[in-house]
C-alpha cells in the first residue's frame, strides 16, 4: 500500500531545486510511469513529491551538429523527430522499442534515464536481501532466478540490470546531460553518469540529492552514418531485453572509419563496448571482424548459471546490428 506524501507542484526550477534539495525525503515528480509503481509497492517511500511537469522543461532544438533534448520531452515526442529519425535512427528505434505508445506518451526522457532496477527482487520489498534497497542486507538475485539480470559491470552485491533502451544509443553518442542543483548548473556525460555497483549498489549515478536534470544533449551522426538498433526479447510485445545493440558505423571504401557500439540488457548501467570500436575502427566491414568486435565487446563477463546464455546471444546480437548496419552502407 502507498504510504501518504505531501503534494506539491514547482512553479520554477530553482524553486524544485530548492525543495527537494533541503529535504532528504522530497522527490521530483514527471511523468511518474516508475516512481508511482515503486511506490505503489513500497520499494520507495518518499515523504513529498514535487510535481515538475509544469516547468519549461520539454522541447527539442536543433542546431548543425546536435539536438538538446528537454527533460519533460516524452518519449513519443522524441521518436517523431524527423532530424532523430533522420541522422538519428537508432535512438527512435530505441524508443519505440521501448515502451507501448501509452507509455511513450507519459514517461519523459529524463525519467527514462533515471528508471530504476527491472530486479524482481529490488521491487518486491518482502525479500529483505537487496542491497540495492537495503544496503548491506545482501544480493537474492545471485543465488536466486537470474534470467533477467547483468552479466557485465557486476559485483558480488549486485548483478540488477540497467534497463533503458535508449540509454543505449545515448550512450553510444556521447550524449551530455545538463543537471541544475543547489550549487548551480553542470553538465555530465553520459558515460560518466551512471555507476557499477560495486560495493554500494544503492549509487546508481553521479546526481547529487536535489539535482534536477534539465536537458540531454545529443551529437548527430556525420553524414553518410548509418546507425540500427536491435533488441532482443522473450515475446515482441512490452518485453525488457535480455541483449540488446545500438550500432552506428561510418563505412568508405569497405574500411570503417567510426564505430560507436553500446550494448544494453547485459550491463548494470548502458554498456559501451570501447573494446569493440577499438576493433571495428580501420578494419574491413566483414563477418570475421565482427565476431572479433563480439569478442572484445563482452571481454570481462561475469555470467551466472541463470545468465550464462547471455554472452553468447549477446554477441550474436552485436554481430547481426553491426552486418544490418554494414548492408544499409554497402
Amino acid at each position: 500500500m502507498m504510504h501518504p506524501f505531501a503534494y506539491a507542484s514547482a512553479s520554477d526550477a530553482d524553486q524544485a531545486v530548492a525543495v527537494v534539495s533541503a529535504d532528504p525525503n522530497a522527490s521530483f515528480l514527471a511523468g511518474g510511469t516508475t516512481q508511482l509503481d515503486l511506490m505503489k509497492d513500497g520499494v520507495l517511500n518518499p515523504e513529498r513529491l514535487i510535481d515538475i511537469t509544469g516547468l519549461p522543461l520539454g522541447g527539442i532544438t536543433h542546431t548543425d551538429s546536435a539536438i538538446r533534448v528537454g527533460a519533460l520531452t516524452t518519449m513519443e515526442e522524441l521518436a517523431a523527430d524527423a532530424v532523430v529519425g533522420e541522422r538519428l535512427p537508432f535512438i527512435r528505434e530505441a524508443l519505440l522499442l521501448g515502451a507501448s505508445t501509452q507509455l511513450r506518451n507519459m514517461a519523459t526522457i529524463g525519467g527514462n534515464l533515471l528508471q530504476r532496477a527491472r530486479c524482481r527482487y529490488f521491487r518486491d520489498p518482502t525479500v529483505a536481501a537487496c542491497n540495492k534497497r537495503n544496503p548491506g542486507s545482501g544480493c537474492a538475485a545471485i543465488k536466486g532466478i537470474q534470467r533477467m539480470h547483468a552479466i557485465l559491470g557486476t559485483s558480488d552485491h549486485c548483478i540488477a540490470l540497467h534497463a533503458s533502451d535508449v540509454a543505449v544509443p545515448l550512450t553510444a553518442l556521447d550524449a551530455i546531460v545538463h543537471v541544475q542543483g543547489a550549487d548551480g548548473p553542470r553538465s555530465i556525460p553520459l558515460t560518466q553518469f551512471y555507476l557499477p555497483p560495486g560495493d554500494t549498489p544503492h549509487v546508481e549515478n553521479v546526481l547529487r540529492h536535489g539535482e534536477l536534470i534539465t536537458a540531454i544533449e545529443i551529437p548527430l551522426l556525420p553524414e553518410g552514418a548509418r546507425s540500427h538498433y536491435i533488441k532482443v526479447r522473450d515475446r515482441v510485445s512490452y518485453e525488457f531485453a535480455l541483449t540488446s545493440a545500438g550500432v552506428a558505423l561510418v563505412i568508405e571504401d569497405g574500411v570503417i572509419q567510426e564505430a560507436r557500439v553500446a550494448l544494453g540488457g547485459v550491463g548494470t548501467i548502458p554498456w559501451r563496448a570501447w573494446g569493440a570500436e577499438d576493433v571495428l575502427r580501420g578494419a574491413r566491414a566483414d563477418a570475421g571482424v565482427f565476431r572479433s568486435a563480439a569478442e572484445a565487446a563482452l571481454e570481462g563477463a561475469r555470467p551466472l548459471p541463470g545468465t550464462a546464455f547471455k554472452v553468447e546471444l549477446a554477441k550474436r546480437t552485436l554481430v547481426r546490428t553491426l552486418d544490418t548496419v554494414a548492408g544499409a552502407l554497402s
